[in-house]
């Protein structure tokens, strides 16, 4: 197997693959087409919280670390592709990873592996990126180089469940791919798992997504219904997650972001449409509940003022969170976003705490605060949205006047639970 490895975007998948990789001895060519990135990245100032400054700049150090803008050439390498694979209007958009395999394929080299590792839908890597690279470089698959799919399963800010110790599934379009993309991952992590195509991987990945998604739709139509029948969904949720068997607790709250839920099953539900003419009914439901709670949240913020006798209009709200989840900056469908959006459409004078978000990523007309005596004190209403380890929450708790909390943190008289 080369030591050379090429990495195709570095984003919060391919900059921590990357760094792994150096640290298991490989030369490591990071393709970063961002302009701005591509210069944190060359002076060693990462952008991820899962990479840290000291990472980076050790892998620097090693001068195994190539950051650079376009795909390069040179001899055989193992490629890995990690581009987005955004949805627009509810078709998957796969024009990054058309473009990824175009750039891949000219520069092609003989003896190379060529690996994608973005969420797709079944049947991406044999019929598209496999006919793009065989048209482009003139190669053949089996022959002059080898092919096959490994689903991403980086979960941003987990620190116990961290790349290295995830299973990792592995898949080629052939025996002789999968070996070669078997080997290149037994260097990077704990446990690797064959799968016996990149159908079954890709599907595999669909699958742990919906699922998650299919379950927390669940548990957030339950917090609506519980709350009209005045009982209490985390204690009914606790309660039943005591069964040792059969029950998987999920936990409601203001929706899903992300990539993976809001995003992933999608692929599949749209993917079904086209090849199998029929729905994916749960898939379709899922979205529906999933997508309607924020709405949902300024609902109960707008009742729990209309008790007091307010409205929302010019009433300073403070959210605590803007990301998708906790302890990361990633605003990727952000069901906050959301949130802090139709509070502004109706007026309300609207503050947001969160650390890890930039400011030119707040939204237009919100306005991004310190968490602090001051901005507790003054906000006629605290939203708990995201529960950042960084939040001081018995200074919330203290100082708030009124408090919605959608996770379930904090008590008190004050407090209403989602």
């Amino acid at each position: 197997m080369p030591d050379a490895v090429t990495v195709v975007g570095q984003g919060y998948v391919g900059l921590v693959l990357a760094m792994r990789a150096v640290e298991a001895g490989f030369t490591v060519t990071a393709v970063e087409s961002d302009a701005e990135r591509l210069e944190h990245l060359r002076a060693g100032r990462s952008y991820l919280e899962d990479v840290g400054d000291e990472q980076l700049r050790a892998a620097l150090d090693t001068c195994r670390f190539h950051p650079v803008a376009e795909m390069p050439g040179g001899g055989p390498a193992t490629i890995v592709i990690a581009v987005p694979t955004p949805l627009v209007d509810g078709v998957p958009d796969l024009s990054h990873v058309r473009a990824a395999c175009g750039a891949v394929g000219a520069r092609l080299a003989p003896g190379s592996t060529v690996i994608l590792e973005s969420t797709t839908y079944p049947g991406t890597t044999e019929e598209l990126v496999l006919e793009i690279l065989e048209r482009v470089s003139g190669l053949r698959c089996g022959r002059d180089f080898w092919l096959g799919y490994s689903p991403e399963r980086i979960d941003p800010g987990n620190a116990a469940w961290t790349f290295t110790r995830i299973p990792k599934l592995v898949s080629g379009v052939d025996a002789a791919s999968l070996e070669r993309v078997r080997a290149f991952y037994e260097r990077l992590v704990d446990t690797v798992v064959p799968v016996s195509r990149p159908r079954e991987a890709e599907l595999a990945k669909l699958l742990e997504n919906t699922f998650r998604h299919v379950n927390v739709a669940l548990v957030n139509e339950f917090a609506v219904l519980a709350h009209a029948l005045g009982i209490d969904v985390w204690e009914t949720i606790g309660a039943a997650a005591t069964k040792p068997f059969g029950f998987l607790a999920f936990w409601p709250g203001p929706g899903v972001g992300g990539h993976c839920l809001p995003v992933d099953p999608l692929y599949l539900s749209w993917r079904v449409r086209l090849t199998a003419d029929r729905p994916f009914r749960f898939v379709e439901l899922a979205n529906e509940v999933n997508r309607h709670m924020p709405g949902y949240v300024v609902d109960r913020l707008t009742a729990a003022f209309n008790l007091r006798g307010l409205s929302v209009r010019d009433r300073r709200v403070l959210l605590l969170g803007l990301a998708y989840k906790p302890d990361v900056g990633d605003l990727r469908e952000a069901p906050a976003l959301a949130v802090a959006q139709r509070l502004v459409a109706l007026g309300a004078d609207v503050r947001v705490a969160d650390p890890h978000v930039r400011p030119a990523d707040v939204p237009l007309g919100v306005t991004l605060v310190d968490l602090d005596p001051d901005a507790l004190s003054s906000a006629e209403m605290v939203v708990l949205l995201v529960p950042h380890a960084a939040f001081d929450l018995a200074l919330v708790s203290a100082q708030a006047k009124h408090v919605f909390d959608c996770c379930h943190r904090l008590t008190g008289a004050h407090v209403e639970q989602l």
